[in-house]
């Protein structure tokens, strides 16, 4: 059955707009004629009046991380503007205070301060790094504000005022190393990353995961956020020849990483060797260039290409929003599920108080994102599928692969402590 859609006021300023935008069915709950009363759902001195209700969105939209998370601050804002057009929360519109993490820890954990204690929102969606995830973290955690964060990340972590939207390591690390072994019989491994806790944790996962195989790594490198200069390591890549480079490099340094690679005589659509990425999305392919990407495969659980009715609607629904020529990465997709995901926890629990919506928010299930079946597990995880696509010269990924159930995230697997 498809979505309704509805016609798009909200955006008026934009012009008339010929395409109607949809509006995930899943996640409309009947709102009474008559809203409740600020004070009845609103305890904890939120910024919640008996029309609207404030949040945060606090993303890098300046500095290297920039290139990465642009495209996530659109897609929370296109989902606060769906859930508006049909009625708001409770019966209030969603207002948004944006605050610019600019790439750098310590401006994302002030923000964080500002929009809890200063600005008093109901929830906050952002951040992408684990980095500023874990400088926010003590300040969510002593505010009692609640973080929809959608970035894949290491694992590892639970927190009660975290509501994890993206892939953890046992559902994406996993996943990709075992199907490049199943599927393409990769023996030898190298490993590069950023340096910072995600890239570092995840390869730790990685080497332990591939070592219990019987397999080996023959090299494991990390350069700085926003390091342009990869020739030196590329040599090394050439000289150990593994099956498989194993990449989590982020941000702008994508761009250097895979133009030098290309201008150094590496053809990764050879597959000699084999490059599986778990952090170059549709978003960094666009600053990157699909002609220096194709061949490259990665290991996510969305990517644009998805071909079902939810994800055609919301693709459509995004490019009307942010123009024809904006792409959706995985991390853009799971930032969308945040606003829709909170939306059902503050109607299941008929309160903005985060104590409330905390409690609320295990079992959620929102059967039409685009990126297929999700549920919000007991840890704040979602469940979800992790996809294997190669990336095409237009820029987007192919699926070669899915996981045929749902892999249950555990944030502290057997060995990987």
């Amino acid at each position: 059955m498809r979505l309704p859609t509805f016609e798009n006021t909200a955006l008026a300023r934009r012009g008339f707009l010929k395409n109607l935008l949809a509006i995930p069915a899943a996640l409309m709950l009947a709102h009474t004629s008559v809203p409740a009363l600020a004070d009845e759902v609103n305890s904890t001195g939120l910024a919640v009046t008996d029309d609207t209700v404030k949040v945060g969105i606090l993303h890098s939209v300046t500095g290297t991380m920039a290139i990465s998370e642009t495209g996530s601050v659109q897609a929370e804002k296109l989902a606060i503007e769906q859930i508006n057009a049909m009625g708001g929360v409770l019966g209030r519109k969603i207002e948004y205070i944006q605050e610019d993490g600019a790439s750098d820890w310590p401006t994302f954990a002030e923000k964080a301060r500002k929009l809890l204690v200063q600005d008093s929102v109901a929830a906050v969606f952002g951040c992408w790094t684990s980095a500023s995830r874990k400088a926010v973290l003590p300040v969510f955690e002593k505010e009692n504000g609640m973080l929809y964060y959608p970035t894949f990340y290491e694992g590892l972590e639970q927190s009660k005022n975290v509501i994890y939207t993206g892939q953890e390591a046992t559902q994406q690390i996993l996943a990709g190393i075992d199907w490049a072994v199943k599927e393409k019989g990769a023996k030898t491994f190298y490993l590069l990353g950023s340096d910072y806790i995600w890239p570092r944790t995840s390869n730790k996962i990685a080497r332990i995961h591939i070592e219990k195989k019987g397999l080996k790594v023959v090299g494991e490198e990390y350069y700085p956020l926003g390091h342009t200069q990869f020739n030196s390591v590329i040599n090394k890549i050439k000289l150990r020849k593994p099956d498989v480079i194993f990449a989590s490099v982020v941000g702008g340094s994508n761009v250097a990483f895979y133009k030098q690679m290309k201008a150094a005589g590496v053809d990764l659509t050879e597959e000699d060797p084999l490059l599986l990425t778990i952090s170059v999305t549709e978003d960094e392919i666009r600053g990157i260039g699909g002609e220096n990407v194709e061949g490259v495969y990665a290991s996510m659980k969305y990517f644009q290409s998805l071909d079902n009715p939810n994800n055609k609607e919301f693709v459509a629904a995004f490019k009307e929003r942010w123009g024809d020529d904006m792409v959706i990465g995985d991390v853009t997709q799971a930032a969308y599920l945040g606003p829709w995901l909170w939306k059902a926890a503050v109607e299941k629990a008929g309160s903005f108080d985060v104590d409330k919506i905390r409690e609320a928010s295990p079992g959620i299930e929102f059967k039409k994102a685009p990126e297929g079946y999700v549920r919000i597990h007991e840890n704040h995880h979602l469940w979800s599928k992790t996809r294997i696509g190669v990336a095409q010269t237009n820029g987007q990924y192919k699926v070669v692969h899915e996981t045929k159930d749902l892999m249950e995230p555990d944030p502290f697997p057997e060995g990987y402590k």
